[in-house]
């Protein structure tokens, strides 16, 4: 079963999206009066964004149910535009649009998860800066030993099950190490979205996304709301490590070429400083088998 269509079996995924997103635009935000009386829909009415867009309510409803399926490429600027989608959003719709227009092919093979001899030198060379390779869901297909520790008790799960996602989600740790737990786990699901919207039946996708609708009520909630990204910047991520304290890094993450949709993320911090030294600590953890206790950390 593909990702989006656990909640809502009928339609299409653009249809979804449109439905998601009016719902999160209110009438002020477009110049509409409240108007009298208690509105039912959240956000937009239909009619309301086939006004603001300049088609036919009619012709807006079928695109909502998926039984018009080729927007021109003005309509579908038109309806970014009404439904006040940003530079990422608006990229997704125009990918949702093109995918409705065309017959769905077969399911696709999951990517395969083999991480090359030459990449796991690159991430003995880059230590003691915590680098990790992840696949396009967010498995953690390889790390050095700064990167699995920095990731406080990922290590306890079976190799097949680290991914980062369902650290962030479901690792009861997660919470408290990540300073700005709220929105990395917004990003997290903004990215997956954008994945699931142009490659709904992928295999691997379809697995992760069902077990964490099932399994957090906090992905599920951000998970309809339909938010998409696809690019990552560089930034700094604040960790409250329980090894080594507040740490904070910045962070850079890069297409690895010749591979199937893997990224490679590296951790930095400024010689010198104590958030290099707590790095420098994080690399010199032992990894350990999985479901073996640290007897070194203090809770």
């Amino acid at each position: 079963m593909a990702p989006e269509r656990q909640h809502d079996g009928s339609g299409t995924e653009l249809g979804r999206f449109l439905r998601a997103r009016r719902t999160q635009v209110t009438p002020a935000e477009v110049g509409f009066a409240p108007g009298a009386g208690v509105r039912r829909t959240p956000g937009l009415r239909r009619e309301e964004v086939a006004a603001l867009a300049g088609v036919s309510i009619d012709y807006y409803t079928r695109l909502e149910r998926g039984k018009e399926t080729r927007p021109s490429p003005a309509v579908i600027d038109a309806l970014a535009r009404a439904l006040k989608l940003d530079q990422d959003e608006h990229g997704h719709l125009h990918d949702l649009a093109a995918r409705a227009a065309r017959r769905a092919p077969e399911p696709p093979a999951a990517p395969s998860r083999t991480v090359s001899h030459q990449v796991k030198l690159l991430l003995e060379t880059l230590r003691p800066n915590p680098a990790y390779v992840s696949s396009r869901t967010l498995d953690l297909l390889a790390g050095n030993p700064g990167a699995l520790a920095l990731y406080a008790g990922i290590e306890d799960w079976p190799g097949k099950q680290r991914n980062i996602a369902r650290y962030l989600f479901l690792h009861p740790a997660a919470r408290d190490i990540y300073a700005d737990w709220g929105t990395q786990i917004r990003g997290c699901v903004a990215r997956l979205r954008a994945l699931a919207g142009t490659d709904p039946d992928a295999p691997d996708l379809a697995g992760l996304v069902g077990e964490l609708l099932l399994k957090s009520p906090d992905f599920a909630k951000l998970w309809e709301r339909y938010e998409v990204t696809r690019r990552t910047h560089a930034q700094k991520k604040t960790f409250h490590h329980p090894d080594v304290g507040t740490i904070t890094l910045a962070f850079q993450g890069m297409q690895l070429e010749g591979t199937p949709g893997h990224r490679l993320g590296v951790y930095v911090a400024e010689p010198g400083t104590a958030d290099h030294d707590a790095m420098t600590l994080l690399d010199m953890t032992t990894p350990r088998p999985a479901g073996k206790p640290a007897a070194h950390r203090e809770h």
